[in-house]
């Protein structure tokens, strides 16, 4: 369930990013996010390798970054932030 609540949380991230012509500060904020994550909770981490073809990443989607620091805001853990 709490991944759904995560999958669905990023999708509404993506939804409200700035444009896409707009600075990134945060490019590596869902790197950080996803790694302080899996070394925290160790309920993520499967590589992308493991998946079927073609992949549905979220670079696919939008700006991870804003995706990361959403998560990292809202997932309730003191271990996730951006730097």
């Amino acid at each position: 369930m709490r991944r759904v609540l995560l999958a669905a949380a990023a999708i509404v991230a993506l939804a409200l990013a700035p444009s896409a012509g707009a600075q990134r500060d945060n490019a590596s904020c869902w790197g950080t996010v996803t790694s302080q994550r899996a070394t925290t909770v160790h309920d993520i981490g499967e590589h992308a390798s493991s998946q079927t073809e073609p992949r549905a990443g979220l670079g696919n989607l939008g700006f991870p970054g804003d995706v990361g620091a959403f998560l990292a805001s809202i997932d309730e853990l003191e271990a996730t932030h951006c730097p």
